[in-house]
């Protein structure tokens, strides 16, 4: 019984030993198919894993805690809880901010839950108070949340009000459409903004209320719609132009009608040409600047994102004014690789080291080179696998692959081994790899899958 079992695990090396180049054939196919699998794979820091975690944040300014609980949290939680695969809802109502967060069952598809956590609250959205904004839907992921890449608008002669303008209509519509960039963050903005400081005692003097004033600037300042006009067979679209082009023409605005006579809102206010509040400031080396961050989509390779974005800058530079810069503060895409090619270095090396230590024991360049050759067939061969079942390559998969390594090698040279030693007896070559595998082939493939069996109750476990 274990003479026919030893035959037929060793049917591997017979075919070899009988039909030599079918046995090439295979090995350059393999081959063929890793290197093609390996240029496939995405590559990471660490492995994609889909966090069952949805944030929900919603901004109410000036609102009470109470009020944004009951107009804002409450109903998002009423919505939230009809999404299938839910499991805890959480929320923090604060002032002037909502934030609900939802943690979904390990096997819920996070696409479909997200699709459905957003038509829920565009649902609930109509039923907010006017002053809501839009909810932000966020998925909850540590690697998507960090910048692939970080830029800086800088000039030694624009103001920021200038560079604003330009960040805004030319850079970052030049970075939108990147692939794999999913959402941009820009800080250090001065935007313009046209500030009516009403004068109190004016106000009261003339007995004139503040939604008097509201109500003036918001009817007189525009676009109306006015219908169409036909005559005969032609039509002409009718349209009220009442935005006011030019910031002194807001002191024009009649606010009431009082003694027979009008009261402008320059008697009850200035008129400023200002900007708005700064909500962000950013700094480069203590200069005053804008910063944009690039986040990646949940999907994006990060690597491939990166370099995305640093063609789009380039394309970018030869665009801008010259005394406008716009440089590239941090690339996390570069690191990442980095420390990608630093495991891939570490694994050569390991495989180079293993081929010398193997050829100080044997003393044969042909026994080298037989055992040498297993090494880059067996790895390459893994990434077939790794294409197959969607990994990446990324820490955890690369310290596999050096882990591997060694295990491989030791089958190897064990086989090889015994194999020289029959030769030593005066047998042909091949005799002496058949007699040499038969002998010890059934006790290196046992030890093989003992090593795997340890392994293998990892591939089952649950949890993030």
């Amino acid at each position: 019984g274990s003479r026919e079992l030893k035959g037929r695990a060793m049917w591997i090396t017979r075919t070899s030993i009988s039909q030599p180049v079918f046995a090439t054939m295979v090995m350059v196919v393999i081959t063929v198919l890793g290197v093609c699998s390996y240029q496939r794979l995405r590559v990471e820091q660490m492995p994609d894993v889909s966090l069952p975690f949805v944030v929900v944040q919603t901004a109410y300014p000036g609102a009470a805690p109470e009020a944004v609980e009951s107009d804002v949290t409450k109903p998002l939680e009423y919505a939230l809880n009809t999404v299938a695969g839910v499991k805890i809802i959480r929320s923090n109502s604060l002032e002037g901010s909502s934030t609900v967060f939802a943690e979904f069952r390990l096997d819920t598809d996070m696409s479909r839950a997200m699709q459905d956590v957003r038509d829920k609250v565009s649902q609930t959205r109509p039923q907010f108070p006017r002053d809501v904004k839009d909810p932000l839907i966020v998925r909850a992921d540590s690697e998507n949340e960090q910048p692939v890449v970080s830029l800086a608008v800088l000039s030694p002669t624009t103001g920021l009000r200038e560079l604003t303008s330009l960040t805004d209509q030319t850079i970052v519509r030049g970075l939108e459409n990147v692939p794999g960039v999913a959402r941009i963050n820009v800080n250090g903005r001065v935007t313009r903004e046209i500030r009516i400081q009403i004068k109190p005692n004016a106000l009261t003097s003339l007995g004139i209320s503040v939604d008097q004033v509201m109500n003036a600037v918001r009817s007189a300042n525009q676009d109306v719609p006015a219908g169409r006009l036909s005559h005969g067979a032609s039509d002409t679209v009718v349209r009220v132009d009442g935005k006011i082009k030019d910031p002194a023409q807001f002191a024009r605005i009649i606010v009431a009608q009082q003694g027979g006579g009008p009261v402008y809102l320059s008697q009850v206010a200035d008129v400023i040409d200002g900007e708005k509040e700064e909500t962000s400031i950013a700094r480069i080396n203590g200069r005053p600047a804008i910063t944009i961050d690039l986040l990646k989509a949940q999907d994006a390779n990060i690597v491939e994102t990166g370099s995305e974005v640093l063609k789009a800058v380039e394309v970018l530079k030869s665009r801008l004014p010259s005394d406008v810069e716009l440089r590239v503060v941090n690339n996390s895409a570069a690191q990442v690789e980095k420390s990608v090619t630093r495991v891939k270095h570490t694994i050569l090396e390991g495989g180079l080291l293993t081929v010398l230590i193997v050829f100080l024991f044997l003393h044969s360049w042909r026994s080298t080179i037989i055992t040498g050759l297993t090494l880059p067939i067996a790895v390459v061969a893994t990434f077939v696998a790794l294409n197959v079942f969607g990994f990446s390559l990324n820490f955890l998969t690369l310290m596999a692959l050096s882990l591997c390594i060694g295990l491989l090698i030791d089958d190897a040279i064990v086989v090889r081994e015994n194999i020289v030693r029959h030769l030593g007896l005066g047998k042909n070559h091949a005799d002496a790899a058949r007699d040499g595998t038969d002998e010890i082939g059934l006790a290196v493939m046992a030890t093989t899958f003992a090593i795997v069996a340890v392994f293998v109750p990892i591939a089952f476990m649950s949890g993030i």
